[in-house]
């Protein structure tokens, strides 16, 4: 019974982690060689997602190629969570492009997307990345030498927050985590202003975007001033280490 456990233990967490992780270990428990045979069929299965995805209606976004835009950690390819409609990454492509010809050298990058398939399924931590018309984007960075393209604050995009007021209450049941310890250990960059400014400017003037989500005192140190551009509500993460852009 203890192995039975185990083993849905796995499945599920893989599953909820890159959605074809889970079935690659029921696939593995078939060999000897268990751990072998799991890297080859999520191999298998995430390769082939990159060929079936666009069928259903979800395409990959750039992993390894791409100038304008791409992804800000290779980690989330491996995980599956590159996806997004073909209406979302035309209006991403277009974006960046917009921004590297504005600013030369810009690059745009990807954070979570969605998984390849099934409407609903849900891409955790988030609360809504479940239909391919939702992605995160990292913010534009600086230090004393100026823009620094490529680079963030944290090698995956997230949980290196700026500090500003908030109206939220201090609570446990809530994803709006602090994570006051990691903080120090992040480099001394700060948000590049010049994009930053026009990246909301831009965003916030699509009619084909319904939503982005940044903290409010982002928006407002930015001279953020369209409808589009929102608060995401306490209940949420914190949006202040990174852009959320919905259709």
């Amino acid at each position: 019974m203890s192995r039975v456990f185990f083993h849905l233990s796995v499945v599920i967490f893989l599953t909820l982690l890159s959605q074809l992780g889970g079935l690659a270990w029921i696939v593995a428990l078939c060999f000897r060689k268990r751990i072998l045979a799991f890297v080859a069929a999520y191999a298998t299965l995430s390769v082939t997602a990159l060929w079936v995805a666009p069928v259903m209606g979800r395409e990959p976004l750039p992993c390894i190629s791409g100038d304008a835009l791409k992804m800000q950690s290779k980690l989330f390819c491996v995980l599956n969570r590159q996806y997004v409609t073909p209406e979302l990454k035309v209006v991403l492509h277009e974006f960046a492009n917009r921004m590297e010809s504005t600013f030369p050298d810009t690059t745009t990058r990807i954070l979570d997307a969605n998984f390849p398939f099934v409407s609903g399924f849900p891409l955790l931590p988030h609360l809504s990345h479940n239909d391919g018309r939702k992605v995160d984007l990292a913010f534009y960075y600086q230090d004393d030498s100026g823009y620094l393209p490529d680079t963030a604050k944290s090698p995956i995009g997230y949980f290196a927050f700026e500090d500003g007021p908030t109206d939220c209450p201090r609570t446990t049941l809530s994803l709006r985590w602090d994570f006051a310890w990691l903080q120090p250990f992040w480099p001394d960059y700060e948000l590049e202003p010049l994009r930053m400014t026009a990246a909301l400017k831009w965003l916030g003037s699509d009619n084909r975007i319904g939503k982005v989500f940044i903290e409010p005192h982002l928006a407002a140190r930015f001279n953020a001033s369209s409808s589009r551009i929102r608060f995401q509500g306490c209940r949420a993460a914190r949006h202040d280490d990174h852009l959320h852009i919905q259709l």
